[in-house]
């Protein structure tokens, strides 16, 4: 999910992707990964998938940097900015990682007949995943 959620903040096709195995599990299954991805419009999104942390360091942790501006989103409860004027730190009391807007805009595809999100998109990232996977299990 989390290659999807590159591709929709930077709205541009993934040109480039590549994955580094760094320890496998007892089960010979990657537990800890490193991944990047780059984009049309030259924006580089990392994705750090390491389950050798502490369980006290936030599980999901997204942090965007753009035109001098930072966001910070821990696991979907804080939201830390840094040089956006007018915009305030957000805490929530539970994770909202968005499904139910996921299932009312997928809803609304079927009732309005157009989809939620571009087929080719879907496509992209689907073909991006797999390379991804084959890149982690030849290591």
């Amino acid at each position: 999910h989390f290659v999807d959620l590159l591709r929709f903040l930077t709205g541009s096709e993934i040109t480039f992707s590549q994955a580094r195995c760094i320890k496998r599990n007892n089960n010979n299954q990657v537990d800890t990964a490193s991944i990047t991805l780059g984009f049309a419009d030259g924006s580089v999104g990392s994705i750090l998938y390491f389950a050798n942390g502490n369980p006290s360091f936030p599980k999901e942790r997204i942090e965007v940097f753009v035109a001098g501006k930072i966001l910070q989103i821990d696991n979907f409860r804080k939201l830390k900015s840094y040089g956006w004027k007018g915009l305030n730190n957000i805490y929530l009391w539970k994770q909202d990682k968005g499904q139910e807007n996921c299932a009312a805009a997928f809803i609304n595809s079927i009732k309005s007949n157009q989809p939620a999100i571009p087929v080719n998109e879907i496509f992209e990232v689907a073909r991006v995943c797999i390379d991804l996977s084959k890149q982690l299990r030849s290591q």
